[in-house]
């Protein structure tokens, strides 16, 4: 225990007098936590709509109207040719096309029907659909509202009617930073926890230093405990400022769960973070393979753990590889304890794959390092 006292003195102080060192394990999880959640927006607003009226009605222009105030649109300009708006769209300066045929007024009129022509810019997907299904939803509520303007009430309703009352659970602001703000805070504790641990043990490769320390009496699990204790505090300490300084009050997070329960698989979770960083440093002998490699996986861990899109819309092979992910588990669960408030049986599966992760991430490394060392 003395020998792990004097080895986790030496560490910290390597940690804190390295001045390139802090910004990272300090300045930047939390500017990163304070920027993405703003940018990671899964809403889809701003949508350049290039408008062709060849009507040019007072029903044509309650319609461009209707779509302006609707706030997910941007007039991108009048145009009199079908022509000289696709132009726009080849320009990228424009994502739709709304195409207002002559006579439309007077056709809804007399004919009570009208077609209108849309073009959607479908190089990003995701725009494309959203937007599009956007501006059907617009042209379906102006369609209901002529058909009421023209349709005399009833005294009595002809048809029997089921009224629908929703409420919305766990986020009832509907607030996407809500969903985000919890992975987010996950993702950077594995980068802080997998980088900083293969970082410090290749640079005792890279000055010789881990030569000098293999020959002295300390046992090889006393400079193991040693290096990753100091990163497994550090880990912690940076959840805590990012959970309750920065997720509270700067989005207004309050966790809904139990705190111990979080802690607690938070700290086996980082076990297995910490022997992943120290797996990936027996295999490497310089800095920039170290971050050349964890880059690699964590690269694929944050793609594939459902922080941004649903594991449910992967296919069966991408769903394979997220449950392979221990950041896949420590997502989901960050987001039941902190919004849904779940317990012990609820994430108990969750608890189960995460021990496994730490045992067989921790012994592989161990295993590795005696053999290589």
């Amino acid at each position: 225990m003395r020998t792990i006292f004097f080895l986790l003195r030496k560490e910290f102080k390597q940690i804190f007098r390295n001045r390139a060192l802090l910004p990272l394990i300090f300045v930047a999880p939390i500017l990163q936590l304070l920027i993405l959640p703003l940018a990671a927006n899964y809403e889809v607003k701003n949508i350049n709509l290039a408008v062709v009226d060849h009507d040019k009605s007072p029903y044509s222009q309650k319609l461009i109207s209707k779509i302006m105030a609707s706030g997910y649109f941007k007039l991108s300009g009048y145009y009199e040719g079908y022509d000289v708006a696709f132009h726009q769209i080849e320009k990228d300066e424009a994502d739709l096309i709304l195409e207002i045929p002559d006579h439309f007024e007077r056709n809804i009129v007399k004919e009570n029907t009208e077609k209108i022509f849309l073009a959607v810019n479908a190089i990003n997907g995701t725009k494309a659909n959203l937007g599009g299904a956007y501006l059907i939803q617009v042209l379906a509520d102006f369609n209901s509202q002529i058909r009421m303007e023209w349709k005399q009430q009833s005294r009595f309703n002809e048809a029997p009617t089921i009224e629908v009352m929703h409420s919305n659970w766990y986020n009832p602001m509907m607030n996407f930073r809500y969903f985000m703000v919890p992975g987010i805070l996950a993702v950077l504790v594995t980068m802080i926890g997998s980088y900083m641990t293969a970082l410090n043990i290749v640079k005792e490769k890279e000055i010789g230093t881990i030569e000098q320390i293999n020959v002295t009496p300390i046992r090889k699990h006393h400079f193991i405990l040693g290096k990753l204790i100091p990163f497994w505090v550090l880990g912690i300490f940076v959840f805590s400022f990012g959970l309750f300084v920065v997720s509270f009050l700067v989005y207004g997070i309050i966790p809904q769960g139990n705190l111990f329960l979080l802690y607690g698989f938070l700290a086996v979770y980082l076990v297995g973070i910490l022997g992943f960083g120290l797996l990936i440093s027996t295999y490497c002998d310089t800095q920039q393979q170290a971050m050349s490699v964890s880059f690699f996986f964590v690269m694929i861990f944050m793609l594939m753990s459902g922080l941004f899109t649903p594991i449910d819309s992967m296919p069966s092979w991408a769903k394979a590889i997220s449950q392979l992910s221990p950041v896949t588990y420590f997502i989901e669960v960050m987001r039941m304890i902190v919004l849904k408030g779940s317990s012990f049986a609820d994430i108990k599966y969750h608890f189960v794959a995460i021990v496994g992760f730490s045992v067989l991430l921790m012994g592989w490394a161990i295993l590795n390092y005696r053999k290589t060392m």
